[in-house]
């Protein structure tokens, strides 16, 4: 049976025999999900997925939203899938069961977001963004605030955003103009405009909870005197029911190159004076509260990546199986049979790399979720140190280095459909549209490779990078084993150590007053360190393959598992060695990118 939105043996493969999430269960915390309740839930998912969300994927982008008098109306198909999503309890899939979660380790609702996300994303982002501001809440907010908000954001009867974009800042928070002021019964009244709000105003929930970052009247400049405050579109009364409308309005949404699903607004903040919110955590500390959502949020734009990823290439590798065109290179005469794509030696290099690149994805986003789940049930505190060390490193990978790697498969998903992948006849143009986005939000990927070189680099005194480089090395180590990796292994572990001396070379330049040049390197350097991760996860997956095949796999397993091996060796063979050219041009330093005068590049 064609597989669609993601593969499910895959899925498989990496949650029990890559990572062994099932070893999770022995600890109480996640005691009840043992490999049966797993696979229940991702079957679950992929049911929903499968019959309920990805029928409205179409619909919902041809329909879009739409902006009436301050009032948002989402695609109608998206009011019956999030009622679905309210009752199976998706929303909050890994929170405290005492505020309506449902406890999952962080590995398994990553498979989840996989199908919903390939499914349809630009749905999905209500839903994420509700979730993230009841963690705000759940980390941040006091008894009061939990006991208000919580368990309704978490259920779904209530929505949350995030309010932080404005129209002059951009990516600069710090530059925001929003202000706060204090009332005598501690509230705030605030007032200002916020942008590119995703979900600001929607029609699936009664209630909209919106955290929005704002400056208190006489508080520091830029980002340290930020603080974060409680806003809801409708306010609460001490009982927990629904006031008079709150002073916050939604002005318009974007047409957009896509999500056109998913409703992007304009936010107006006390225009009558009267916009009501509480404080969220401390006065001042607005940027250390996001911060500590961030690597869940940048995590989050990975899988909606993947997930279009994902998509895309299945969607591709079914079409290329079924249709017929061309004669075989190596058939002779006239009368030779038309053969399926497949057959033609460059599709099979771009279905080889988007394999490679959608299943390696796959493995190291989950396999960040297995570092989380591994922190909350340690007790080791000096491991748990190194293991958040790696997470952190590993954070502006799963959300640069793949999106960008994820875009480049949905173009490949358009390219194999040929014309047809162009029309809106097929999903591989929405896709493609749909994923950019994912480029953007949660930080641009250029922001993304600054944090890596400007700050993850040097994190724990650059332990946390040598963590990660260590981890690359034990999975060498075992790769060495099976004759059929040896020399991936070494490949591999020469382009890790060439990561390793670039590293050091350009952490040092931009110490130096070679800064300027060594972050124009910078993207660069984020995208060899994105191909050295992958083919690290790419060699463990042939590992466990090779080990498998070596033990005697199952028939109808061995196809698998070779391609595992293909996978690794595509790329290693392909992709790794191009980086190791890239390590050659980071060393190099030139800085003619920053050297350039601004007339110079032309267009007077």
């Amino acid at each position: 049976m064609a597989q669609v939105v993601a593969d499910r043996r895959d899925v498989d493969f990496v949650l029990h025999e890559q990572l062994r999430v099932e070893e999770l269960s022995g600890h109480p915390l996640f005691a009840e999900f043992t490999r049966k309740t797993v696979d229940l839930i991702v079957s679950e998912a992929r049911s929903l997925a499968v019959k309920e969300m990805m029928p409205a994927l179409k619909s919902g982008d041809e329909e879009g939203c739409t902006f009436d008098g301050g009032r948002v109306t989402v695609p109608e198909s998206f009011h019956r899938i999030y009622d679905l999503f309210r009752e199976g309890g998706w929303i909050a899939m890994c929170d405290d069961p005492g505020w309506g979660g449902q406890g999952m380790p962080a590995t398994v609702s990553l498979a989840v977001k996989n199908y919903f996300h390939g499914a349809n994303f630009p749905f999905v982002l209500t839903i994420l963004l509700a979730h993230g501001a009841g963690k705000l809440v759940e980390r941040f907010g006091t008894d009061r605030q939990k006991a208000l908000f919580l368990k309704k954001m978490y259920a779904g009867e209530w929505g949350g955003t995030m309010l932080l974009t404005e129209p002059e800042a951009g990516s600069d928070v710090g530059a925001l103009t929003t202000t706060a002021v204090r009332n005598d019964d501690g509230t705030y009244t605030l007032t200002g405009n916020k942008i590119f709000i995703s979900s600001g105003e929607q029609d699936l929930t009664e209630n909209i909870i919106h955290p929005v970052l704002a400056r208190i009247e006489g508080a520091p400049a830029g980002t340290a005197g930020i603080s974060l405050f409680l806003v809801p579109k409708i306010r609460v009364n001490d009982d927990g029911s629904l006031g008079e409308p709150n002073d916050l309005v939604c002005t318009g949404i974007e047409e957009k190159m896509g999500i056109h699903g998913s409703p992007t607004c304009s936010m107006s903040l006390g225009a009558r004076g009267r916009c009501l919110g509480t404080l969220l955590g401390e006065e001042n500390k607005g940027m250390r509260a996001m911060f500590v959502m961030m690597n869940e949020a940048r995590l989050d734009v990975g899988m909606q990546a993947l997930g279009c990823a994902s998509a895309s290439f299945l969607n591709a590798l079914n079409y290329a199986r079924e249709r017929v065109q061309g004669r075989h290179i190596q058939a002779t005469g006239k009368d030779a049979p038309g053969v399926p794509i497949i057959q033609h030696p460059d599709v099979r290099r771009m279905l080889l790399g988007m394999k490679a690149v959608t299943e390696g994805c796959r493995s190291l986003l989950f396999y960040i979720g297995l570092l989380e789940d591994r922190i909350r049930v340690g007790g080791d505190e000096a491991e748990n140190a190194r293991r958040q060390g790696i997470i952190d490193v590993l954070i502006p990978i799963a959300k640069g280095y793949v999106t960008d790697r994820a875009f480049e498969v949905c173009s490949q998903g358009v390219q194999i459909y040929g014309g047809y992948g162009y029309t809106r006849e097929y999903p591989q143009e929405q896709y493609l549209r749909d994923c950019k986005i994912t480029h953007i939000y949660e930080g641009t990927n250029s922001i993304q490779a600054m944090d890596l070189l400007g700050r993850k680099l040097a994190l724990n005194h650059g332990r946390a990078f040598g963590d990660l480089l260590s981890e690359i090395r034990k999975t060498v180590e075992n790769a060495r084993r099976f004759d059929a990796l040896a020399g991936l292994a070494g490949e591999t572990e020469r382009a890790t150590a060439r990561l390793e001396e670039t590293a050091r070379h350009i952490a040092l330049a931009a110490r130096s007053d070679r800064m300027m040049t060594a972050y124009a390197h910078a993207y660069a350097f984020m995208e060899v360190t994105g191909d050295v991760v992958m083919a690290w996860m790419l060699l463990w997956r042939a590992a466990v393959a090779a080990e498998n095949l070596e033990k005697g796999a199952r028939k109808k397993d061995e196809a698998f598992y070779e391609g595992q091996i293909a996978g690794a060796r595509f790329f290693i063979r392909t992709v790794l060695p191009v980086s190791v050219g890239k390590m050659d041009v980071i060393q190099g330093c030139d800085g003619i990118a920053v050297d350039i005068s601004d007339d110079a590049f032309g267009g007077k």
